[in-house]
């Protein structure tokens, strides 16, 4: 096997960085532990539950108890399979507000503000019903579409976010992110639109691109250089070399993970596990983020949500329908409304997110007990609280020690009170009023501040954005650990690229940023200019110091 570049993982930014490497004409290997996508379980967008709870497509990774959610331990489901995450997660399409990059060029991440990522955004983009130009792509690989919308649920929920005073939105991902409108999807002609239909199938027929199914071990560090990665099939551990470089890309959970198991990282932590140390980088597993969130559940007057469907007979009529025609229910996620708004006054852009479903079920396909209702996921965007990911040991088969330490700062708990207090607001409004029974979850009983926290530290969950462990960062800075061109500090012929090197968790969900980076990181790669920055001004509530709407 010989490739310029090695690259582990084959999900969102691996598949992006394979492709834009192969179009250049690189030999490139892509290292997946996972399989083949095949099959209605990934590929049926409306079965999004089933493969993020199958061992055959999930790492099955939990955290380890966490001690402000009452010791509970919370599922990390991550992509087991070519796409990565790409192929098991909701399919939801959010850029993530200009602000949260410009955050992150403050941090340190030069060259990664709004202005810098949004032409790579344009570039990764073939939009379907957004904005259009200079704000949106419409001739990239990554298709986005939006649903139809056809239950009147959905539309009840936005003219309900207008009602309550909120801003409606033409495309969140486009000038505007704050307030309601359709929500996105990664979806098209009724197909997931992974990362590996979008960008590794076409690079495979390149001929520049080989996939090795393989377990990573290690990186190979030759002299302070990485020349190769060391891969276990079933036997014995053998090399594949990297002429160039190699390019880790296997998750926030999993890459640090290789960083620390090939010597680089926190050197006290290293010793414990009597690993080598290659670099002393106290940064590798530290900064873990992730988003929270909670269903909130309402019973509804009418007959006209997908419960209907919620039987063996209405799944089956759902399935033959797509397997046939790619149509019908099947072809949709269901994520067809949002709403993005500000918690408080001061609050300069959203801080909370909504995603709303025509129906009360949870991820794992438990419906609520009450038949029919619908729900709106919903959680605070910027959470203070910061975790780990460690080694269990120096065996590469172990899982890692995940430890977010949800909830650890005293204001997530009061941005979640006021989260549920504002949504119960929403709901309240004329256009929800010919839906609305009554609310199932949290449930009217549950008022006062002791109350809202009993339920949270009960019933939160991971919205799996997890991010942030291997940040981005100055060379100077000591607990960076990639500079902004995504080399990996303290080794030479190293890269990493993936959510990991987020400096702060961006809005919404992650799928559409991580490519993003996979796309800018391969022109760093390449040694090519970065796309010249863009000079659209993004929309800023004018009032957002006085209002918080």
């Amino acid at each position: 096997m010989h490739a310029d570049y090695v690259i582990i993982g084959a999900g969102s930014a691996g598949c992006a960085m394979a492709y834009r490497l192969t179009e250049a004409g690189k030999r490139v290997i892509v290292i997946e532990h996972g399989g083949s996508d095949a099959g209605p379980f990934i590929q049926m967008p409306a079965a999004l539950s089933y493969p993020m709870n199958m061992g055959l497509y999930d790492w099955g990774y939990q955290t380890e108890a966490e001690p402000h959610l009452g010791g509970r331990r919370l599922v990390t489901p991550r992509g087991k399979v070519i796409g990565g995450s790409s192929s098991i997660n909701g399919m939801v399409y959010v850029r993530g507000h200009a602000c949260d990059f410009d955050t992150w060029a403050g941090m340190g991440a030069d060259g990664w503000g709004y202005a810098d990522v949004l032409p790579y955004f344009r570039r990764m983009e073939n939009s379907h019903g957004g904005q259009g130009a200079p704000w949106r792509g419409t001739d990239g690989p990554l298709h986005v579409t939006r649903g139809p919308r056809a239950n009147p649920l959905f539309n009840a929920f936005i003219e309900a976010g207008r009602a309550a005073g909120y801003p409606v939105t033409e495309d969140y991902n486009g000038q505007q992110q704050e307030g309601f409108g359709a929500m996105e999807a990664t979806i098209w002609k009724g197909r997931r639109w992974s990362a590996a239909n979008a960008y590794l199938k076409p690079a495979l027929a390149t001929g520049n691109l080989q996939v090795v199914r393989g377990f990573a071990r290690r990186v190979v560090i030759e002299n302070g250089r990485a020349t190769g990665v060391e891969l276990d099939q079933g036997g014995a551990p053998f090399v594949i070399p990297a002429a160039r470089e190699v390019i880790i890309a296997a998750s926030s959970l999993n890459s640090p993970k290789l960083l620390m198991l090939s010597g680089i990282g926190p050197a006290a932590h290293l010793a414990e596990h009597g690993i080598a140390l290659v670099a002393d980088r106290p940064g590798v597993g530290a900064n873990l983020q992730d988003h929270l969130e909670i269903y909130m559940q309402f019973a509804s007057k009418k007959p006209i949500t997908l419960y209907k469907y919620w039987n063996l007979w209405g799944k089956a009529l759902i399935g033959a329908q797509w397997l046939f025609t790619r149509r019908g229910l099947g072809a949709s996620n269901q994520f067809e409304a949002c709403g993005f708004i500000r918690s408080d006054a001061g609050v300069e852009y959203p801080d909370i997110q909504y995603h709303f479903l025509p129906i009360a079920v949870r991820y794992d396909g438990k419906t609520a007990a009450e038949g029919h209702g619908f729900q709106v996921h919903t959680g605070p965007m910027r959470s203070r609280s910061r975790g780990s990911v460690t080694l269990r040991s120096s065996d590469p088969k172990a899982d890692p020690v995940i430890r977010f330490n949800y909830m650890s700062d005293p204001s997530d708990w009061e941005d979640f009170r006021k989260a549920i207090r504002l949504t119960r607001e929403i709901f309240a409004q004329a256009p929800m009023a010919d839906f609305v029974q009554h609310e199932i979850q949290p449930g009217p009983a549950c008022q006062s501040d002791e109350e809202l926290d009993a339920f949270l530290r009960d019933h939160v969950e991971s919205a799996y954005h997890p991010c942030g462990t291997a940040r981005m960062g100055r060379r100077s800075d000591p607990m960076a650990v990639v500079d902004p061109e995504c080399r990996v500090i303290g080794v030479d012929g190293l890269r990493l690229a993936d959510s990991s090197v987020f400096p702060q968790i961006t809005n919404g969900n992650l799928n559409a940023p991580s490519i993003m980076v996979g796309e800018k990181a391969a022109d760093h790669i390449l040694g090519r200019p970065a796309l010249a920055p863009a000079n659209q001004q993004p929309w800023i509530n004018p009032a957002w110091r006085t209002a918080q709407r």
